[in-house]
């Protein structure tokens, strides 16, 4: 059964910090690259990080040292992780962890809010 959870959004103020948490199982995803995704009100939803099997990481340049991207693979799970370091308004969203390449159609968690606000 294919199961995406993300959870550890939650308003913080501008500079500060939040880690995201993700558990994926089924569907291969632990011997797939892995993202974050998010999506602003009004917009549509964009990469934001990915991790390799292997660990080697890419990361949007608009989160390029602030975000940091890990993962721990476990049988048919993969956790993965994003730690989110001096938030701006802009990083306001709702983020998603999902497969690399996941299209609107591919399955989708809830998704997490993160709010950045004073």
């Amino acid at each position: 059964q294919v199961q995406l959870v993300e959870s550890g959004g939650g308003l913080v103020q501008p500079g500060g910090s939040l880690r995201l948490s993700c558990v994926a199982s089924g569907s291969s995803f632990s011997i797939n690259t892995m993202g974050w995704y998010r999506q602003a009100p009004g917009q549509q939803r964009e990469l934001v990080a990915l991790i390799t099997v292997g660990e080697i990481t890419y990361y949007e340049s608009f989160v390029k040292g602030r975000f940091t991207i890990s993962r721990d693979n476990a049988r048919n799970t993969v956790y993965v992780y994003l730690q989110m370091n001096s938030l701006k308004p802009e990083d306001t969203a709702v983020y998603y962890c999902n497969r690399q390449f996941a299209r609107s159609w591919d399955y989708w968690g809830q998704g997490t809010q993160v709010t950045v606000s004073s």
